[in-house]
């Protein structure tokens, strides 16, 4: 009777990882992401950020460096509005890492930036680098100094229980894939993971599926972007423009197949640098990326 039982027990087992394993990678993909909002679409005005992405029901958000100057000294008070507006501050943009400044300098204002979000109830700080050499390509020494500067700077955030995650980005060291490899091997992967940029991945050259890949063992987390090609160079001589999810050139649906693929969990931060249409409000842009994801890619977002 034992044995019986046992057997089919088994034979149910299988059943039912085989019914799982016929479910749509939607469904499974959504059940391991959290999806957050970056503030940065509002251009400073974080009062207004904080209001439109709680009412649009994300309960994560990511801010910029410059909610300091309002909130630097009293983090308690930026904690109790995101309360009031059950939202958690997912990261904080720390800014680039320089190698051309004292390196004591960098280490401690990234530190006083990881304790502010130790304060806040935060999780995580981005960092990205310093801009790319203008009269020259970058050079190993560069990777290097980066990686020891970076390495620092994570050991001392994560002991106060803050992880660290590089922000591959155009126009910095961190641009094509092959400095982001250069960038990850030269930092000590139990301080530094990687924040991936499925966007700037892109435009850097790289295939943001095959970086989820690569790297699916070191991602922090992700910010969810999307951009176009421009005909014409903008006014900052860029050949490119982010937009949001669905109107650019990233394989949005193929990223969060990779996603499902490496069993990824946790937290992918919808971004958008800032309005392409200026006749819509950065509200009205996080809607549409919103839509496309629920309505084309049947993920649940909030």
């Amino acid at each position: 009777m034992s044995s019986a039982l046992s057997r089919r027990q088994f034979i149910i087992g299988l059943s039912a990882v085989a019914t799982v394993s016929a479910l749509p990678w939607r469904s499974f993909a959504a059940s391991h992401l959290d999806f957050g909002y970056a503030a940065i679409t509002w251009e400073g005005n974080d009062l207004q950020a904080i209001k439109d992405v709680s009412s649009l029901g994300f309960r994560g958000i990511q801010l910029r460096s410059n909610v300091l100057t309002e909130y630097g000294e009293r983090p308690e008070a930026l904690r109790d509005l995101l309360v009031q507006y059950k939202l958690q501050m997912i990261a904080l943009s720390s800014g680039g890492v320089s190698i051309s400044t004292p390196e004591a300098d960098e280490i401690a204002k990234h530190v006083r930036n990881a304790k502010f979000v130790k304060a806040v109830g935060g999780k995580y700080l981005q960092v990205t680098d310093s801009a790319r050499p203008k009269d020259r390509k970058p050079e190993v020494a560069d990777f290097k100094q980066l990686g020891k500067v970076m390495t620092e700077i994570g050991r001392q955030a994560g002991e106060l229980g803050v992880a660290v995650g590089y922000h591959n980005h155009m126009q910095s060291l961190g641009e094509s894939p092959d400095e982001v490899d250069q960038i990850m091997n030269a930092v000590d992967p139990r301080y530094v993971k990687l924040e991936l940029d499925i966007a700037h991945y892109l435009q850097g050259g790289g295939d943001p599926i095959k970086a989820i890949e690569r790297y699916h063992d070191r991602i922090l987390f992700l910010h969810i972007k999307d951009v176009e090609s421009l005909p014409n160079a903008d006014m900052r001589g860029r050949s490119y423009r982010f937009v949001e999810l669905g109107r650019g050139r990233v394989d949005l649906s193929g990223v969060f197949a990779a996603l499902k693929k490496v069993n990824f969990s946790g937290w992918a931060i919808i971004e958008l640098d800032a309005v392409p249409d200026k006749s819509r409000s950065a509200k009205e842009c996080a809607e549409i990326s919103i839509k496309y994801l629920k309505e084309k890619l049947g993920l649940k977002i909030v």
